[in-house]
């Protein structure tokens, strides 16, 4: 691909000094990557707690001809980060921001603090356990653009897939010694759909070993899946919880065939189907029994819903798939569009700044193509022994659990463990069920972004994720 760099330059690039390194912790005599990692080195970060691990941020250009660049955020593990995997963190939308959520709302370090102001450290960081890397990806999102406006028109599933691609090429020139690590992609809610797909395409392209990346498996959260069955489960997840009436949900068991590709053709089921987003207005639908912010609870809830479903000729209608939580939104945003907080992340000089926002509205109504179903790329790389794992919130309206129990049993997958609950700290954490090839989880009592509702829940099943090892079965 002509996306990443020679692959030859990386023999001259794998030189490592030893230099000494002091920030924000105590170390000495540290080995610097090399020096297109020391570049982006992040040092004076404002708010930033005391840590003893390295973190860096930038950009990573993934299509020189067309000015293309990817901004990242890379944590070393807090200990032993040369013996422990690589971790790639993707979050959905499609247009929202991993930075913003997955970093610094739900298992990054650093937490952004309620006055959007200032960092908290976050004991549950999944860079505990490996090296974790969170791409704002595809170019739009977040600090990551491209100087060729017509990239921005072919947005959609593939095109992130592949720049995601040459982006990790490229980022394994800055830092050499992760090209062989035990590699994982991991994602929530829209990234269901990214995860996967760039799953597939590096599968696809290991066959050229000069090009292998070590990928061992994939973890998602909430995920976009099988529109079919993702409608499916939504519906009955509403009716089930009491959302819509038994008469609005006959409706739509009676006039819509999610399989159809002209479901939304039928005024029935299309008058139904809004009746159920209607009474979403009301609530969160990614969190059914927490209180929606106050800010968004004063007239301008139905402006941002109607923005967020989005209608389309060529695809199922779509709702935004971010946390979407305007209050922690609003602290991100106030956060990273604080001259010196760009300047510490190289994304700016500190006078001529980047607009960050969370979640990129234009990229989700523009979105040229998504897959209607992951499912085939499942059956493919569980024929290649690849782990997945797919784990739930059970109060999330948004993906909920229906859904993704809808998907994965219509994969036809053997049991091999049966439903059961697992624990955490005494009590019961949720359910899972092993199946051949695939594990399925739970979450009790959590919303559409996990780690949000569960930190240290959360955080145990990622470990037992790169373990391999079933959930805990005993308090």
């Amino acid at each position: 691909m002509a996306g990443f760099l020679p692959l030859a330059l990386i023999a001259i690039l794998c030189v490592e000094p030893v230099v000494g390194v002091r920030s924000h912790g105590e170390w000495a005599n540290r080995r610097v990557l090399n020096s297109l990692a020391s570049e982006d080195l992040v040092t004076n970060l404002p708010g930033q707690p005391v840590v003893d691990f390295r973190h860096y941020a930038g950009y990573v250009m993934v299509n020189e001809s067309n000015g293309r660049a990817l901004f990242y955020w890379f944590y070393e593990a807090t200990t032993l980060p040369d013996d422990k995997p690589l971790v790639l963190w993707l979050n959905g939308g499609p247009g929202c921001s991993s930075v913003g959520y997955g970093a610094t709302q739900e298992i990054g370090p650093f937490i952004v603090d309620i006055n959007g102001q200032g960092l908290k450290f976050n004991p549950h960081s999944w860079n505990r356990e490996a090296n974790m890397l969170f791409l704002e990806s595809p170019v739009g999102v977040g600090f990551s653009y491209s100087n060729t406006t017509t990239d921005y028109k072919k947005l959609g599933d593939d095109f992130t897939a592949n720049d995601a691609y040459d982006f990790l090429h490229n980022w394994f020139l800055k830092f050499p010694s992760y090209r062989k690590r035990v590699f994982y992609i991991a994602g929530e809610s829209y990234a269901g759909k990214y995860v996967p797909v760039l799953a597939e395409l590096i599968y696809d392209k290991n066959k050229d070993p000069s090009l292998y990346i070590n990928l061992k498996g994939i973890l998602l959260g909430n995920p976009e899946t099988s529109d079919a069955e993702d409608w499916m489960g939504l519906v009955d997840y509403a009716w089930s919880h009491a959302v819509i009436s038994e008469e609005t949900h006959k409706i739509i068991q009676r006039t819509c065939d999610f399989k159809s590709n002209d479901t939304w053709s039928n005024k029935e089921c299309s008058g139904a189907v809004d009746e159920v987003l209607d009474q979403y207005k009301q609530i969160d639908i990614y969190s059914l029994y927490t209180s929606v912010c106050i800010s968004n609870a004063t007239g301008s809830d139905d402006n941002s819903m109607r923005i967020m479903f989005q209608r389309t000729p060529k695809m199922m209608p779509r709702i935004m798939g971010g946390t979407y939580d305007p209050c922690l939104d609003q602290y991100a945003k106030a956060f990273y569009n604080r001259p010196d907080v760009q300047k510490a992340l190289h994304v700016s000089d500190g006078y001529q700044l980047k607009n960050w926002s969370i979640c990129n509205m234009d990229i989700f109504n523009n979105w040229t193509y998504s897959k209607p179903s992951v499912l085939p790329i499942y059956k493919k790389l569980i024929a290649a022994g690849l782990r997945i794992w797919v784990y739930s919130g059970d109060t999330d309206g948004r993906v909920p659990v229906l859904s993704t129990g809808y998907s994965l049993s219509s994969l036809g997958l053997p049991i091999t463990r049966a439903w059961r609950p697992w624990y955490h700290q005494k009590e019961v954490s949720g359910w899972f069920q092993e199946y051949k090839g695939l594990t399925f989880a739970t979450f009790r009592g959590a919303g559409h972004a996990v780690p949000i509702f569960k930190p240290s829940n959360s955080l145990a099943l990622f470990t037992s994720f790169l373990l391999g090892e079933s959930l805990p079965l005993q308090r």
